[in-house]
């Protein structure tokens, strides 16, 4: 019998697979010639087209040798696959780099057609939330906050 997995899931390990193998061939072979990337936190980097995903991961390949990635949870719903990811590796220079978030691809046969991105480098340290907070509702050092 073959894989009985939803496409997506499948497909989600192929990927975490592919990218901790440093298979660049394998991972660009998970999406399709028309793939496109929107990344809705910074929408200058969205592309379309599987070509910048092999520049990317020759990049990252490149730059983190020992990359690992790991799909912590997801769900799969039809032609939809929501997941949660962790990437780790160095840097060139010693310097250890995490990366999490939240990929939603769309699946279609056995490829990503396309992907909303929340993927962000973690940030061990930096202002708390109530900074945070201020910071992004423009209060920085005016002394108002939001009521709730």
């Amino acid at each position: 019998m073959g894989d009985m997995r939803d496409p997506g899931a499948a497909l989600l390990d192929r990927l975490a697979a592919a990218a901790s193998g440093r298979d660049l061939d394998a991972l660009v072979g998970c999406f399709a010639s028309d793939y496109r990337n929107e990344t809705p936190a910074h929408p200058a980097q969205g592309f379309t087209g599987r070509e910048q995903v092999r520049r990317n991961w020759e990049q990252i390949f490149a730059l983190m040798p020992d990359i690992t990635a790991t799909v912590l949870r997801s769900a799969c719903d039809g032609d939809v696959a929501w997941s949660e990811w962790h990437m780790a590796g160095t840097r060139p220079d010693g310097i250890a780099m995490q990366m999490a978030g939240v990929v939603i691809f769309g699946v279609r046969g056995e490829q990503f057609a396309w992907a909303r991105f929340y993927l962000e480098p973690v940030q061990a340290g930096g202002p708390d939330v109530n900074e945070t907070v201020r910071q992004r509702a423009g209060a920085a050092g005016a002394g108002a906050g939001a009521r709730s």
